[in-house]
């Protein structure tokens, strides 16, 4: 009987830890994510870029060809079963590679992929997808940028990417693509609750110098920035 009240007693104080633990992270961020950084207010609009959201995940989209870059060299139509180059805007995110391929739906997380994501002990991935257009909405955001400024977002982006020795983005073959026009890459670095998909693309538009939170887990908080 004392050895269970023992056990108990271990297993109460887990949870109260846990618990804390999560109400104090979403404090923090929630008191990081209002205060807004912005490096440059001041550069001209010379052209535009997106912010869009599922809900959950952000991405950052731009024009598939400019006098900069060409991303269709690089993330290839081939890749996408039904793009081609009648689509003429790109959307980057990043993020675990275990929920990319491996949770189509809620229902479908495993706790090993909870736990690793959490951790910082998985792998991480690009999803890329194709557009015709893009529709500004609450969850597409216009953004007006500088060309210099877009310059600094190809070189954050590009250098999310893990590329091959001939210096090309690494395809993943999968069958967990979320429609026709999307593909995915293998990433640098690890996801945890530090460094979330949101986390990448708040610290994208830092890069830029466009407005975005001190930091963010969340999509709610970068959008919050440009309504």
């Amino acid at each position: 009987m004392q050895a269970i009240k023992k056990v108990l007693k271990v297993i109460g104080k887990t949870l109260l830890f846990f618990l804390s633990f999560i109400v104090l992270y979403l404090l923090i961020g929630f008191g990081l994510s209002k205060i807004t950084v912005y490096d440059e207010p001041d550069a001209p609009n010379e052209m535009a870029i997106y912010i869009i959201t599922n809900g959950v995940h952000t991405d950052i989209v731009m024009p598939v060809k400019t006098t900069f870059i060409d991303w269709s060299e690089m993330v290839k139509y081939q890749h996408a079963s039904a793009a081609n180059d009648t689509y003429t805007y790109i959307a980057m995110g990043w993020g675990d590679k275990g929920f990319y391929l491996q949770t189509p739906t809620w229902g479908d997380l495993k706790f090993s992929v909870a736990f690793k994501a959490a951790t910082g002990l998985s792998t991480t991935a690009m999803h890329t997808t194709y557009y015709r257009t893009m529709t500004e909405s609450e969850r597409c955001k216009k953004i007006m940028i500088s060309t210099a400024q877009y310059q600094k977002l190809i070189g954050h982006i590009t250098d999310s990417f893990q590329k091959n020795a001939n210096g090309h983005f690494i395809n993943i073959k999968t069958d967990a693509n979320y429609g026709n026009t999307d593909a995915f890459y293998e990433a640098k670095g690890s996801y945890s609750m530090l460094k979330t998909c949101n986390t990448w693309a708040n610290n994208t538009l830092k890069v830029t110098g466009e407005k975005a939170c001190l930091w963010t887990a969340f999509d709610t908080a970068i959008f919050e920035k440009y309504e």
